[in-house]
């Protein structure tokens, strides 16, 4: 029997108030829908068939990277509408698996046990209890505490709306059942609109078993239909990161001041200091100390490396025993080699930094190749731009280059040379020699400063 994944994601999304489709808001850096499409990968689908109707198009060109089939709703006539448009594309043997594009933090542990423990002929529910049921369609069971039917909060009697259980939307059963019963659903409800739900009493008609499995945890079955309960969620997501990266090795100074939006892999012993912000795919090795208010975007960050507060490090590498920040700024293909220091208020940018290099105060760093043992003096600027194209800078092993130098590109600086503070460096500067660039220094006599002739009022 294969499986077959459908995912419902054409809802309007009104309460969102956003010219942005509801599942392409992002929790943790990356679209509600796609959370939900990779969950569903992890349970190895024969297919997975995204129903679409709200943001058309838009949604299909911003996730056309995702390895789903995509069904066009045109008209949103509720769930089991929306299901019954992705039934021509499974086979009456498959195991269909129903999911919510904004139901993003479910897990698959949670899917797997229902997809076990539902038998082949069954109808399988999550469901869960939350504090405030309120909104949420309520579980009907007969007096054996079996399922018997859903009932929408805004058809549920007073005494229904006092259940506790409710459900969570997400099912599974035979393709083979829901072709027969979802054409015999009804919209003689509040909303007109032919709810998924009601496949349940037509299960227990037929005489099909009806199982319940409850979420693991509250959070994973927790919907987003407006900017406030998508706020609360990624709160929610971020202490799920926060408390993984722990019992991986890591020591999170503070869990609620951490943000997570990407992919991160760390080694033992790391230290994440409050409101460290990692995007993207980011590597961090053992040892190494990331100080507060750092972002880190798809950088790769060796052992025992220490980054300082106030650093945004972005398209980096930095080797082993490094020390960056505080107030630094590494921008997409700078190389930091081992035991570098990038101080405060240094900008790197396409620069590769050479083992035991220092730039250690207020300099920009662009399109430069630094060899090993290099002092960079406070000041320092390469100046890479012409105003068309960019142009390298090369400084060997072992130069001093002295504070206030401006280094204009295409230079060469040699081995162990020196270049005299203040210089403007626009000529290669030989090896092992004292290079001075500035111009001569002049006392003008008799010279007075200017006077102001405005009158005072």
């Amino acid at each position: 029997m294969s499986l077959s994944v459908i995912i419902l994601a054409a809802g309007r999304g009104k309460r969102m108030l956003s010219n942005t489709p509801k599942i392409l808001h992002p929790l943790g850096g990356t679209p509600l829908l796609e959370h939900v499409v990779k969950t569903a990968e992890r349970l190895s689908p024969s297919k997975i068939q995204v129903v679409y109707g709200n943001g058309g198009s838009t949604v299909r060109e911003t996730l056309d990277y995702l390895p789903v089939e995509w069904i066009q709703q045109k008209e949103q006539l509720g769930t089991g509408h929306a299901v019954l448009q992705a039934m021509p594309a499974c086979d009456d043997n498959d195991q269909v698996l129903v999911l919510y594009g904004d139901v993003p933090l479910i897990t698959q542990h949670s899917l797997q046990q229902l997809l076990d423990e539902t038998p082949p002929n069954g109808l399988g529910l999550i469901v869960t209890e939350p504090e405030d049921p309120t909104g949420f369609g309520r579980i009907i069971r007969n007096e054996m505490g079996n399922i018997i039917a859903i009932v929408e909060e805004k058809d549920a009697t007073e005494q229904q709306r006092k259940i506790q259980e409710i459900n969570t939307g997400i099912i599974t059963t035979s393709a083979r059942f829901l072709k027969s019963c979802l054409p015999e659903l009804k919209n003689n409800n509040k909303q007109t609109e032919y709810y998924l739900t009601d496949i349940v009493a037509l299960a227990v008609a037929a005489g099909h078993p009806v199982g319940g499995v409850m979420a693991h945890h509250p959070e994973e079955v927790r919907g987003v239909n407006d900017r406030w309960q998508l706020a609360k969620l990624e709160r929610d997501y971020q202490l799920m990161m926060a408390k993984q990266l722990a019992y991986a090795g890591v020591t999170i100074m503070d869990p609620s001041r951490l943000d997570i939006r990407g992919k991160v892999e760390t080694g033992k012993d790391v230290v994440l200091d409050v409101n460290v912000v990692i995007e993207g795919e980011v590597s961090i090795g053992s040892n190494t100390n990331i100080g507060p208010n750092v972002t880190i975007k798809n950088a790769t960050i060796g052992d025992n490396v220490v980054v300082h507060a106030n650093t945004l490090i972005e398209g980096a590498k930095i080797a082993d025993n490094a020390v960056v920040g505080p107030f630094a700024r590494l921008r997409p293909g700078s190389v930091l080699e081992r035991e570098t220091k990038v101080g405060n208020f240094v900008e790197m940018k396409n620069t590769v930094l050479g083992a035991g290099s220092k730039a250690s105060h207020l300099s920009y760093l662009g399109d430069a190749v630094i060899g090993k043992q290099v002092n960079i003096g406070a000041g320092t600027i390469t100046c890479n731009y012409d105003g068309v194209n960019k142009w390298e800078t090369a400084i060997e092993d072992g130069a001093f280059i002295g504070s206030n130098t401006s280094l204009i590109a295409p230079v060469k600086v040699g081995k162990q040379a020196t270049i005299a503070a203040g210089s403007q460096v626009s000529k290669d500067a030989p090896a092992d020699r004292l290079t001075i660039a500035r111009a001569k220094q002049s006392v003008v006599k008799g010279w007075q400063r200017p006077v102001s002739t405005s009158k005072s009022c």
